[in-house]
């Protein structure tokens, strides 16, 4: 009975990690989705490096009417809602995301988070409505995805998330 159990223990366990190995290197913190990265711009001042990253905000994700939820240049901070989209195949269907995007600028740089996400599936003859990426997140780590979509979902969220990131680094130096 032994020789049963242990090999039957040993399987479930490796079975049990691949399942929450995806391969995408998706970032959480405190159980949600939460890109931040801080960095260092010399000789700026606060009111600068926010004007810099207001303009990067209107120019990557349009007006910034509706979408502003904080501005405030004399503290440095920025917090809006983005919208990206992500097309998963060749039949049409997408995925708008919408992220919090919250920047904090000071006179030695800046630190860019996003977080907040929010995915909504467009699919021909499909309504749908917004819902927290989590829950998807969390069935595709656990070997469950909602649709054969989600990788690409996925791999699209975090390569868009670090385009945004360097594109605002780019903005931001010059």
């Amino acid at each position: 009975m032994k020789k049963f159990i242990l090999p039957s223990l040993l399987l479930a366990s490796f079975t049990s990690f691949a399942q929450n190995n995806t391969g995408i290197p998706i970032p959480m913190k405190n159980g949600i989705v939460f890109y931040e990265k801080e960095y260092t711009v010399p000789k700026a001042s606060t009111e600068e490096l926010y004007d810099k990253a207001y303009n990067w905000f209107t120019k990557t994700f349009g007006s910034a009417e509706n979408k502003i939820k904080i501005s405030d240049r004399k503290n440095g901070k920025l917090v809006a809602e983005g919208a990206f989209k992500i097309v998963v195949n060749e039949n049409g269907n997408y995925y708008w995301l919408k992220p919090v995007i919250d920047i904090k600028t000071n006179n030695s740089g800046y630190t860019f988070e996003a977080y907040s996400f929010y995915e909504k599936p467009v699919e021909k003859g499909i309504t749908n409505d917004y819902s927290k990426i989590e829950y998807r997140w969390w069935d595709f780590r656990k070997g469950k995805p909602w649709s054969s979509e989600d990788k690409k979902l996925f791999e699209g969220l975090d390569q868009n998330t670090i385009s945004l990131m360097t594109s605002l680094e780019q903005d931001m130096l010059q």
